[in-house]
C-alpha cells in the first residue's frame, strides 16, 4: 500500500510540474478566413517589448495532432520551459498544433515491399493547410519589433522533422538554423536553403517508423550543395531519438549562437 501511495504521489507531482510548464505557454488561435491554427506561445523571462529576442518554431509529430491546443507540448514543451533554459537562452517559442489527419509536409505515406514506411515528398506542390497557416503565423510574428529577424529557428520531430525540411524549402530566407529530428524530405530541393541555413540533423539508427536513410539522404544532399550540416545518429535509439537530441548539451548553445547571414 505504501508503495502504491508513493507512486500516486510521484505521479501527482509530475502532473503538477507538467501543468506548470503548460501554464507558461499562452493559448492562442491564428485565424485566416475560415481556417484556424491553434498554437501555444511562451515569452522570455522578464519579457521586455523594447528588447529583441530570438524566435523558435517547433513542429510536433503525428501523435500530437488534434484540437486541444495542448498535446503539441508533450515532446519539447517541458524542455523549453526549464528554468535553466529560459534563463540562459531567452527566446519566444511557438508550438503550433496540426489538426487530426493533417500533415505539415506535402507527402504521401505508403509501404515498401519489406513492410517499412515509404514517404514520398513533393514540396514543390501546394503547401498543406497547416503548413500554409504556420508560415503565415511566422510571418505575422516577424512584424513585431521585439523579434530578432536574424535569429529565427525551426525544429521538429518525426512528422515535424519532415515539416522542418519543407518549411526551409518554402521560406529559405527566414530561418538561421534548424534541427530536424527523425524526419526526412526530398533531397532534390535542398539547394534553395543549403547555403543559407545551418542545420543539425538527428536520427535513431534503429528507427523503424521513419528509416534513418531519410535523414542521411538529406544530409548528403545538403553537403553536396555546400551547406553547413551536422548529423548525429544514435546507434541504440529507435523512433524516439528526440529524447537523445533534447539531452544534447550543445544543442541550445549551438542553436542560439547562429545568426542569419
Amino acid at each position: 500500500m505504501k508503495i502504491i501511495l508513493s507512486l500516486l504521489m510521484a505521479l501527482s507531482l509530475i502532473s503538477k510540474v507538467y501543468a506548470q510548464d503548460l501554464f507558461l505557454y499562452e493559448r492562442k488561435e491564428f485565424i485566416v478566413g475560415n481556417d484556424t491554427l491553434r498554437y501555444r506561445i511562451m515569452y522570455p523571462l522578464n519579457f521586455d517589448a523594447n528588447k529583441k529576442y530570438p524566435l523558435v518554431l517547433f513542429l510536433h509529430g503525428s501523435g500530437e495532432r488534434g484540437k486541444d491546443n495542448e498535446a503539441q507540448l508533450i515532446h519539447g514543451g517541458k524542455l523549453f520551459a526549464q528554468d535553466e533554459i529560459r534563463s540562459n537562452f531567452q527566446a519566444i517559442v511557438i508550438f503550433p498544433q496540426c489538426p487530426e489527419n493533417g500533415f505539415w509536409a506535402s507527402t504521401k505515406r505508403e509501404k515498401n515491399t519489406d513492410g517499412s514506411n515509404l514517404f514520398v515528398f513533393n514540396p514543390n506542390s501546394k503547401p498543406t493547410k497547416p503548413m500554409e497557416l504556420t508560415i503565415k503565423l511566422v510571418k505575422q510574428t516577424l512584424k513585431e519589433n521585439y523579434v530578432d529577424k536574424k535569429r529565427i529557428y525551426v525544429g521538429g520531430l518525426s512528422m515535424g522533422g519532415m515539416g522542418t525540411f519543407e518549411i526551409l524549402y518554402r521560406c529559405p530566407k527566414i530561418f538561421a538554423a534548424a534541427f530536424p529530428i527523425c524526419g526526412g524530405g526530398n533531397p532534390e530541393y535542398v539547394g534553395k536553403y543549403a547555403k543559407r541555413v545551418k542545420i543539425w540533423v538527428f536520427h535513431g539508427a534503429k528507427d523503424d517508423v521513419v528509416l534513418p536513410e531519410y535523414s542521411k539522404k538529406m544530409v548528403d544532399a545538403i553537403k553536396e550543395k555546400g551547406g553547413d550540416v551536422n548529423f548525429t545518429i544514435y546507434p541504440n535509439a529507435n523512433h524516439n531519438s528526440w529524447a537523445s537530441a533534447f539531452a544534447e548539451p550543445n544543442l541550445f548553445p549551438w542553436l542560439f549562437s547562429i545568426y542569419k547571414k
